[in-house]
């Protein structure tokens, strides 16, 4: 019997303190999780979860012994693997990272062999073979079929020795992206760089000036500190005259787990020799391949051709800003002014863009307070989708400056909670993001999730400013969000975001949108000294700069998408070549300016590689979404930006759904027709109007 498993005598159990980790319900105990309640606690829940499958394999076969019951066999284990794992994103410490990197085979192992367990699929076949089985219809019959597909798709099939192949490679991958992710977010928190010469500063706006010398203030050092979380890196990239300063964070930035023991390129290159066997193993073309039927795309191939007919439309206009750009230097330095490095491409677009539009984004700045941000993205929601967000008082958090709500539905009715957590902090890794902690479905349909993010802080007495992108991040997390609580879904396994990867990013991207209209912003843009809204003639700037160099963003997204495709598509690990090569040839074509010898930022690329899939193969998603959320959102536009009926459509039609449907459907069904690219392209000023 395992350590801390159903061995234990009652006696022994009866003195020890309960495992918040076993009974994991709403609220969430996040100040009772302890490192040590991990091992017992998550070693017991698979037990209970073994005895759950041999349960089905054992019943007679039924919808509700069977399907049903799979649907539910991993929730209490899955519950607690994702507080945990949360925590240590979040407020990670050495004993919880241990006990957490301990675990992780077992769960793997198991989660492995769920699909791979010859009793559970004779069980499976021989429900699919009954007549209830035959007569299902809607989303019990779409997850039958789904979950038949998967556990083909994964291995259930293959022999004893295939399945035992399949098994381990599993459980080394899930060993190596905890490693992967954990090397970026220990070697990010190993940099600083303290200038105590304010003289060195100019061009930074005072607000990085300040959040600088805080920064050095809370580790007691003097002069100003320098890191590479975000609102740091980007403010000294886009501002900071000093170019060596720029070279200096922009190459740590782009090596970031390269060095030492925290190296990343050995993890990345094994992680994708791993997932190549697997692939042959379960006898798929490769790795791009092996999910199909989860993306909307089919195929790695079909994906491809995705990628390859945007940018053949962005192409040309890349070349042209790139060419405006070194032309916008050497007006401002003269005819002999040197090419752009990497380095540089911020600082001299942020000029240019001052120069061409009189935009300054620290301009902004003071008409976008974090909280009243906040409350405008919820009043945007309310009025979209009927819902309403409260305060959650006496909430258990992780860290004093998390904020926790509830979400109410038209009728009053309380339908999820979630939490806010915003800031950086050298416990907390990098990014923005959201997760579900509890899924909502059946008869109990409250969610509870959180969306984080790494957002500029306040400083010293002064509230939070953010920038209109970070604005953008908070409402697109939000969307993810939104996506979570509000599924009205029966099955667990299809609710919320459990989607299609390119999928997934239609209900954040499209939330985005509403970041740049009047009737949105007039809800919270308001200047933090005088209140006044954002004035006609800056918001008029904003907007018409709206597309300023979006070609080369495109260019850049479109690359992350093809290197991503090509090292799943491409690249054999026996061939002997370098992963790394190959990832930064392909992204040296679709970026303004040649890379650095030393790039290597596919070390630190956690999308890919900080999860067994993830967006592996699926980097082109983001794309393939921000195509469906331009054309979703013109429909807005043409009917009304908060038009009740619309957003009571989308609400139905795609937020509520989850998985119950085929996502191509779901979309036809809110627009009434195929998706098409030239919303994007017009909203990019890449087609005319």
């Amino acid at each position: 019997m395992m350590p801390g498993g159903l061995g234990l005598n009652c006696k022994v159990m009866s003195q020890e303190p309960e495992n918040p980790l076993l009974t994991l319900k709403h609220p969430l105990p996040f100040d009772q999780v302890r490192p040590e309640h991990v091992l017992p606690g998550v070693r017991r829940l698979l037990q209970q979860a073994r005895e759950r499958l041999d349960a089905i394999a054992a019943s007679p076969p039924s919808l509700e012994a069977t399907l049903e019951a799979l649907d539910r066999l991993t929730e209490p284990l899955d519950n607690a693997m994702t507080v945990v794992g949360h925590l240590e994103s979040v407020a990670t410490t050495p004993e919880l990272r241990a006990a957490f990197n301990e675990v992780q085979p077992e769960v793997s192992a198991f989660y492995s062999g769920i699909t791979l367990s010859e009793p559970l699929w004779r069980s499976l076949q021989a429900f699919a073979a009954t007549e209830e089985a035959k007569g299902l219809q809607g989303e019990r019959r779409r997850y039958l079929d789904k979950t038949m597909a998967d556990f083909k798709r994964q291995g259930a099939d293959l022999d004893a020795a295939g399945k035992e192949a399949v098994a381990a490679i599993d459980v080394e991958l899930g060993k190596l992206v905890l490693k992967f992710s954990q090397n970026v977010l220990d070697s990010q928190k190993k940099f600083e760089l303290i200038i105590e010469d304010e003289g060195r500063l100019k061009g930074l706006p005072a607000s990085a000036i300040a959040a600088a010398r805080q920064s050095a203030e809370q580790v007691g050092k003097a002069g100003y500190r320098f890191t590479l979380q975000a609102p740091s890196y980007l403010a000294v990239l886009t501002y900071l005259d000093d170019a060596s300063i720029r070279e200096q964070l922009y190459r740590a930035y782009n090596a970031r787990a390269t060095t030492g023991d925290l190296d990343n390129r050995p993890v990345l290159r094994r992680i994708r020799e791993l997932r190549r066997r697997k692939a042959n193993q379960l006898g798929v073309r490769g790795f791009a391949d092996r999910g199909r039927a989860a993306r909307m795309a089919q195929s790695g191939e079909r994906a491809r051709r995705f990628v390859t007919q945007l940018r053949e439309r962005t192409e040309a206009a890349a070349e042209r800003e790139k060419a405006e750009l070194l032309a916008f230097r050497r007006e401002l330095e003269g005819p002999d002014a040197p090419p752009l490095a990497p380095w540089d491409v911020s600082y001299y677009s942020e000029k240019q863009r001052q120069a061409r539009y009189d935009l300054d984004e620290e301009e902004l700045r003071p008409y976008f307070v974090a909280d009243r941000v906040l409350d405008g993205l919820f009043s945007v929601a309310r009025q979209l989708y009927g819902i309403s967000v409260i305060p959650w008082e006496g909430a258990s958090t992780w860290h004093p400056s998390v904020r926790a709500f509830e979400l109410r539905d038209e009728t009053g009715a309380s339908v999820a909670h979630f939490y806010v957590d915003i800031y950086p902090r050298e416990t907390k890794r990098d990014g923005a993001w959201m997760l579900g902690l509890l899924s909502g479905y059946g008869a109990q349909p409250k969610s509870v999730g959180v969306f984080a993010a790494n957002l500029s802080p306040p400083v010293g007495d002064r509230p939070a400013l953010l920038t209109h992108r970070e604005v953008e991040t908070l409402f697109h997390e939000f969307g993810h969000l939104l996506h979570h609580m509000l599924s009205r879904v029966e099955l667990r396994s299809l609710s919320g975001t459990n989607v299609a990867w390119d999928f997934v990013e239609l209900p954040s991207q499209i939330l985005e949108n509403w970041c740049w209209e009047r009737e949105a912003l007039d809800l919270f843009a308001r200047h933090v000294d005088t209140g006044e809204p954002i004035p006609d003639t800056l918001l008029s700037r904003m907007r018409r700069a709206r597309s300023f160099r979006a070609a080369t963003m495109q260019m850049r997204q479109l690359g992350f998408a093809e290197a991503d495709l090509a090292l799943h598509i491409d690249f054999d690990p026996s061939s002997g070549g370098d992963p790394m090569a190959l990832g930064r040839s392909i992204l040296e074509r679709h970026a303004p300016t040649p890379l650095p010898d030393d790039y290597a930022m596919l070390a630190s690329f956690s999308h890919l590689f900080a999860s067994p899939v993830g967006y592996a193969a699926g980097y082109y998603s983001y794309k393939w979404a921000e195509v469906l959320d331009a054309d979703a959102f013109a429909l807005f536009q043409q009917e009304g930006l908060f038009s009740r009926s619309l957003g009571e459509r989308f609400r139905r039609e795609i937020l509520a759904k989850g998985d119950s449907e085929d996502p191509a459907e779901l979309f036809r069904k809110f627009r009434g027709r195929e998706p098409e690219q030239e919303a994007l392209l017009r909203r990019l000023g890449l087609a005319a109007e």
